[in-house]
């Protein structure tokens, strides 16, 4: 058909054409207006539950110009952006269902580990937290390439002894954790084809932790020191009993007929068959490795000193749990230690734009961290996922309607003593902070700058309430039940899920019991039937557990994150509204007249009701079959306001 020939052309288009508008206000108080070419269903593979089909469905559509207003009603339907790309998951037919999560920044409370994130890092600017990366910014520029060390003169001569003592060894144990996580990785596969784990469950990523000095205890069988340890095999333990679970109560038909050696469940049982099949780490490392009581351990073969034991008995500075560093800069305010080395930290928000120190820091993150190839971080897919927006930019207004910095999307940079250690990609909208990525210095993964960032953001939001009042809101983008490695944004409390059908704010703690049930949920119907709340102190269990099941790092990857999106697979059809693909009853305002969406040919506008007659019967169809779907994603309110470009 011409007009499907028509919208796919635009759709190709707007992708080769879109500009970044984040240098344009729109003149005066003008907010401009908003312009986008649909692309309608795509089907793709599932990035959360690694589908190998295209079970992963969503509503996409191109932005050439994009409303700060227009976007934050866009986020309060469970749209998010990729770039200049928005799309927004078809709930009740995708396979991990995403629902947008937000919090009331002013009613935030930072949990125990969260507190913890905090002080830690006042102690590494204070330079009271000494782990292996003491002297990290002396030695490494963000390019990774090794510089010569340089010593404070300051240094007591002791401490300067331990330091030269561990940096012997810091070429060896920089990486080992990344790597002892990717080999016990490598294990489970092992088991998985043998047969002695089953096939069919999703387990989690290892997550290898280092031993504090203080918690360490001589192995009865020798001298040797326990550094390292990894309770993988009770969360294996536990993802086998929630399946076994599922398949008594008939929800599930994975297990099959497995009956491995390990079908008891048993964490012991796990954590031995993995240590044996970790000979060639041991050989290689020079650790021993052991299964303990269902921990798998890393032990040392003689006795070593710690460079953690060099500050134990240093006093350490307070960090509020609001934080105390200015948003503009700050030093470190150690008392009572001159000796101490102590580091400038800075906070510095600019206007998304391409900048070479922020790309560099980039590639280093995600061949490091996610383990992308070189080829595969291209600075041209750089830019189109984390620079272009379709954001039009309001600036500061001075009435107490917009903030200092203006609305639009941003890049929060992280540096400590001059040097980029992370960056943040935002938006600042008319009610909130919407957390979209951010990435960092992998080298600096012990101070968990995505929780720090986390924070960071939230304080901002709180700063800047007296300028904006209107601003009130942290969305940390995607909440997906089903994916236990994105569960930690509940951790971040009070929080609120939105309703996929109703659009209502229900809160997390009110959601969680029918989550744990089935992965589409009508959030408001639940708000509605029990209102609720579960006791504290299940929820504080909720959140360690949680927390525990995060492998090295992963608490910095996943916050805000989203996926670079682009339109490659999206389905035609010339079906009306698929009423039978789903049970759900959508409101009647929902499927209502598509005659006042407004259309947009080059520079004129009109409602589609004007431009009807002028499509033959089956170019009708097709086309109203398509602005059905559209009202449906955007709702009635936004269709007669956004502009449908059709050229």
């Amino acid at each position: 058909m011409s007009e499907k020939k028509k919208m796919r052309s635009e759709a190709s288009s707007s992708n080769s054409n879109r500009n970044n508008n984040s240098n344009s206000s729109g003149g005066g108080n003008s907010r401009g207006e908003t312009v986008v070419a649909d692309v309608g269903r795509r089907r793709n593979s599932c990035g959360y539950c690694k589908s190998v089909g295209p079970t992963s469905i969503s509503h996409g559509v191109w932005a050439r110009s994009l409303t700060v207003d227009d976007y934050q009603a866009l986020l309060d339907r469970g749209w998010r952006r990729s770039g200049c790309f928005l799309y927004k998951p078809e709930m009740e037919k995708t396979c991990c269902p995403s629902y947008t999560i937000r919090l009331r920044a002013g009613e935030f409370v930072p949990s125990k580990e969260q507190r913890r994130v905090l002080k830690s890092m006042q102690r590494f600017l204070d330079g009271t937290l000494d782990r292996r990366s003491d002297d990290l910014m002396d030695t490494t520029d963000t390019s990774g390439v090794s510089q010569t060390t340089t010593f404070s003169q300051s240094r007591s001569p002791a401490t300067m002894k331990s330091l030269r003592d561990n940096l012997e060894e810091k070429d060896k144990t920089e990486p080992l954790i990344p790597y002892m996580e990717s080999q016990i990785d490598k294990a489970v596969q092992t088991c998985i084809e043998s047969g002695d784990l089953c096939s069919d469950v999703q387990f989690p990523k290892a997550s290898v932790k280092k031993v504090a000095p203080v918690k360490r205890k001589l192995s009865t069988e020798g001298s040797e020191d326990l550094l390292f340890t990894s309770s993988i095999a009770f969360q294996i333990a536990a993802a086998l009993r929630r399946c076994r679970k599922d398949v008594e109560h008939g929800k599930s038909s994975k297990l099959g007929a497995w009956e491995g050696e390990m079908a008891a469940d048993s964490p012991k049982l796990i954590a031995e068959k993995l240590a044996s099949c970790l000979s060639n780490l041991a050989e290689s490392s020079g650790f021993l490795v052991r299964a303990c009581n269902g921990h798998i351990n890393f032990y040392s073969s003689e006795r070593r000193v710690d460079e953690d034991s060099v500050v134990s008995s240093q006093n350490e500075s307070k960090l509020s749990t609001s934080g105390s560093c200015s948003k503009e800069s700050c030093s470190s305010t150690a008392q009572g230690n001159p000796e101490l080395k102590r580091r400038r930290f800075e906070v510095r928000l600019k206007r998304s734009s391409f900048d070479p120190e922020e790309y560099s820091l980039y590639r280093r993150y995600q061949i490091r961290v996610h383990n992308d190839s070189p080829d595969e971080v291209a600075e041209s897919s750089y830019r189109r996922f984390l620079v272009d927006t379709p954001l039009v930019f309001v600036p500061p207004s001075g009435d107490l309607t917009v903030p200092p910095c203006g609305f639009g999307s941003f890049h929060q940079q992280y540096l400590i003593d001059g040097r980029l250690v992370a960056v943040g990609v935002i938006d600042i909208l008319p009610k909130c902070l919407s957390s979209k990525y951010l990435f960092w210095d992998p080298d600096l993964a012990f101070l968990s700058l995505g929780k720090y960032s986390a924070l960071q953001e939230i304080r901002w939001i709180k700063e800047n309430q007296v300028h904006c009042p209107s601003l009130q809101y942290y969305y940390l983008g995607y909440y997906i039940h089903s994916c236990n490695k994105m569960r930690y944004k509940a951790a971040y409390r009070p929080s609120e899920l939105l309703c996929p059908l109703r659009y209502q704010w229900v809160p997390f703690d009110v959601a969680k019991p029918l989550l744990d049930r089935k992965r589409y949920v009508v959030l408001s119907d639940i708000a509605t039937e029990n209102g609720e709340h579960l006791p504290p102190s299940i929820l504080e269990n909720y959140e360690e557990q949680n927390d525990e099941k995060q492998f090295h790092g992963s608490d910095d990857i996943f916050v805000g994150e989203d996926e670079e999106m682009d339109d490659s697979d999206f389905e035609d059809s010339d079906d009306e509204l698929d009423p039978e693909s789903s049970d759900v009853q959508l409101p009647k305002v929902e499927n209502g007249d598509v005659g006042n969406v407004l259309i947009g040919l080059k520079e004129v506008r009109l409602r589609y009701k004007d431009l009807r007659e002028a499509f033959g019967s089956s170019e009708r169809r097709f086309m109203e079959t398509q602005l059905h779907r559209y009202l449906r994603a955007v709702g009635t309110e936004l269709s007669e306001r956004m502009v449908y470009s059709l050229g």
